[in-house]
């Protein structure tokens, strides 16, 4: 994979965790407003921000911490680890 490509997709990443940070927190504080506006329980705040959370983390590292080991090339880059160890 030539090295634009991949930048471009490292990009790509992050502008979309980013992107989905931003609709987490606008959407939690909204529901935050209305849990506490008509309900008076978070229940339903916790139960939203769990889940989604869990998404969000995902995303966080295939952007940011573990690019490197679950990117496109990873394969490729354990193939060439072996290689490199056989021949030593």
């Amino acid at each position: 994979m030539d090295l634009r490509k991949e930048a471009e997709r490292k990009v790509d990443a992050k502008i979309e965790f980013q992107e989905s940070l931003y609709k987490y927190l606008i959407v939690n504080v909204l529901l935050a407003a209305i849990s506490l506006l008509f309900f008076q329980s978070f229940w339903l705040l916790f139960f939203v921000m769990f889940f989604w959370g869990i998404g969000i983390l995902e995303k966080f590292f295939k952007a940011y911490a573990f690019n490197d080991f679950v990117g496109p090339n990873y394969r490729e880059k354990m193939i060439n680890k072996e290689i490199s160890k056989m021949g030593d």
